[in-house]
């Protein structure tokens, strides 16, 4: 595809309809659960893997979507990817059971998975190297809104219509996002002798697979359980293998090799370590206002819509930015407002105020948009135009990995923390304190008085609610402290994204792969 010196707008906005479909839909359908479970007559246990089927098949999907579009063209890909969508969502639309509904999510997860490395593939094909800044950062804002907003729009559609909305709001957008495509995006350069790389499709489809089951059923089943202990070693044993045949093989399915250049290896760990603080938030947050604060699904992504607003503000602004400046300045700013407001949570508690935690929420997302698109932009910009398909499939499924990777960890935090601080704070109310048989009685006394005939059993009951209530705030608290902690590790690798290295190891790349594959596009 050639670049004219504009953005080309029009294709843009048609790549970010496609991939704010396919991220708000991993989080729109959170809600709606509870419905779903009832509806089905089905358990917490079979209900999870209408989430879990769309996260495996995502993931599974990522490393091979590189190849797929430099042989067939990313614009097919792309529309193949929309239409696999949008026919998905409305089979979900119109499941009559949980496995139904699971089946129909993996159709769904076999389009959503692809559109956004794909879609970034595209950017990096029809801007210019000088405005990709901008087009990234209008492109991520699909990234940072829609997990945030997710949340919102279920909670408002499962309330006041009914679950199948949740799905079928996907299918107009979907019907005019792939027509339009068909229309206005122009095909990329097919090239016909590329071979399928069965093997390495293999490895890391199952690896991944394995890999990506475990984190998100690690905390139910434990982690030292056999299951979880045979899904990840046999995980790891996979994508062992899948690295060694990728190095080896003439045309490896992913590049190994792109991780040899430093710029975008350093960019790959910091976006796995913002993956993770970003979801700190995002996931945390949610599970205090509704078990701590009291909040309704609706009510709670209204406490997170300014965050989400800012981060959707924040993203052009700092794509403009970066084409100036590059991403080292950014970067440092960045990750210091993410530090400060991230250890401000710690001291989260039962009565933190509504209006505190919506102000740090919103400050936190300014200092997370103002790096997280220049951070993956700057390391994918030193990346040959030729392979930047392979290197943005790279990317996705970092963050994929990291997010599932993340979640499963601040949880295994937090669960330990809330246990150790209950059994703290039981043994301050425990009967071998003198004190604690008064208080129980005092209370109970009180809550006749009320009118509340609870007797000795039910003050006993609240007083052991209030502490678990209080375990979980300050166990919330404790993994904010470790989040702090993780971003930290973040700040070293910045300084290797200045706008001179970013733009010498480009060069550098240029002229290593053409020195290897002959003269190669920029």
């Amino acid at each position: 595809m050639s670049a004219s010196s504009a953005i080309p707008w029009a294709s843009l906005f048609i790549l970010i309809a496609g991939g704010f479909m396919a991220i708000l839909d991993s989080s729109i359908v959170n809600v709606a659960l509870p419905k779903l479970m009832a509806i089905f007559g089905v358990g917490p246990e079979s209900i999870q893997w209408v989430m879990t089927s769309y996260l495996l098949v995502s993931g599974v999907v990522i490393p091979v979507t590189g190849f797929l579009g430099d042989r067939f063209g990313y614009k097919r890909l792309y529309i193949y990817s929309l239409v696999a969508f949008t026919i998905g969502s409305a089979l979900c639309a119109v499941a009559w059971s949980n496995s139904s509904l699971v089946a129909f999510r993996v159709i769904q997860a076999i389009g959503g998975g692809m559109m956004i490395p794909v879609s970034m593939a595209m950017i990096f094909r029809i801007v210019p190297r000088e405005k990709l800044g901008m087009a990234m950062g209008v492109w991520g804002i699909t990234a940072m809104l829609a997990p945030a907003i997710g949340p919102t729009t279920g909670g408002y559609l499962v309330d006041n219509f009914s679950w199948h909305t949740i799905f079928t709001i996907n299918i107009p957008i979907g019907i005019m996002a792939s027509v339009l495509a068909g229309l206005i995006l122009k095909e990329s350069d097919i090239r016909h002798d590329l071979k399928f790389d069965l093997p390495g499709f293999l490895l890391s489809g199952v690896g991944c697979f394995f890999l990506l089951l475990a984190l998100s059923e690690g905390q139910d089943r434990g982690w030292t359980s056999q299951y979880i202990v045979t899904l990840l070693t046999t995980a790891g044993f996979l994508l062992l293998l899948f690295v060694l045949w990728e190095l080896q093989t003439p045309q490896p399915m992913l590049d190994i090799r792109l991780l040899l250049n430093p710029v975008f290896s350093a960019s790959l760990a910091i976006t796995a370590i913002l993956t993770i603080g970003m979801f700190a938030a995002i996931f945390l947050i949610p599970i205090y206002a509704q078990n701590l604060m009291g909040l309704t699904p609706l009510q709670t992504g209204l406490l997170l819509m300014p965050m989400a607003l800012m981060s959707g503000l924040m993203m052009p602004i700092s794509g403009k930015l970066y084409d100036k400046i590059g991403a080292l300045p950014l970067g440092v700013v960045g990750v210091t407002i993410l530090i400060v407001t991230t250890y401000m949570l710690r001291v989260i508690s039962l009565d933190t105020d509504y209006h505190w935690l919506q102000t740090v929420l919103v400050i936190r997302a300014a200092g997370m948009g103002l790096m997280m698109m220049p951070i993956s932009t700057a390391g994918l910009n030193t990346i040959p135009q030729f392979l930047t398909g392979r290197a943005t499939a790279m990317n996705n499924l970092v963050r994929q990995i990291s997010a599932s990777l993340g979640i499963a960890f601040l949880t295994w935090v937090m669960v330990r923390q809330q246990a150790q601080h209950a059994a703290i704070m039981a043994d301050g109310v425990s009967w071998s304190n003198p004190v604690a048989p008064a208080a129980v009685d005092q209370l109970a006394n009180q809550l006749a008085a009320a009118g509340i005939p609870a007797g000795f059993d039910g003050a006993s009951g609240l007083i052991y609610a209030s502490v678990q209530q209080q375990s979980m705030a300050t166990a919330m608290g404790d993994t904010f402290l470790v989040g702090t902690a993780i971003i930290l590790f973040a700040v070293p690798l910045i300084f290797l994204l200045s706008k001179q290295r970013v733009e010498a190891q480009r060069q550098m790349e240029l002229k290593r792969y053409s020195n290897q594959f002959g003269n190669m596009k920029a």
